[in-house]
């Protein structure tokens, strides 16, 4: 079964919106400064309530803000007995 990536243009947008911090976008969706940053590494996923918050502080559709995307499962190879 392919692995689901969910992509982001998080700092993309925030610099097109006047170079925004991370700190500042934290504070306006209501979480730390660190978990913004995981977002834009793609290291941490939002939960539906967050990502809609993050696209309502861009003034954007949800999905300008996020794109979901399929990776191949990766190969497990069975040992010979």
């Amino acid at each position: 079964m392919d692995k689901i990536v969910i992509n982001n243009r998080i700092r993309e947008l925030r610099f097109l919106t006047g170079e925004m911090t991370q700190q500042s976008l934290a504070e306006r969706v209501g979480i730390t400064r660190q978990t913004v940053i995981a977002l834009e590494k793609g290291k941490y996923y939002p939960s539906l309530e967050l990502a809609f918050r993050i696209a309502r502080t861009f003034a954007i559709p949800l999905e300008e803000v996020f794109e979901v995307a399929h990776a191949p499962a990766k190969n497990t190879k069975k040992r010979k007995l």
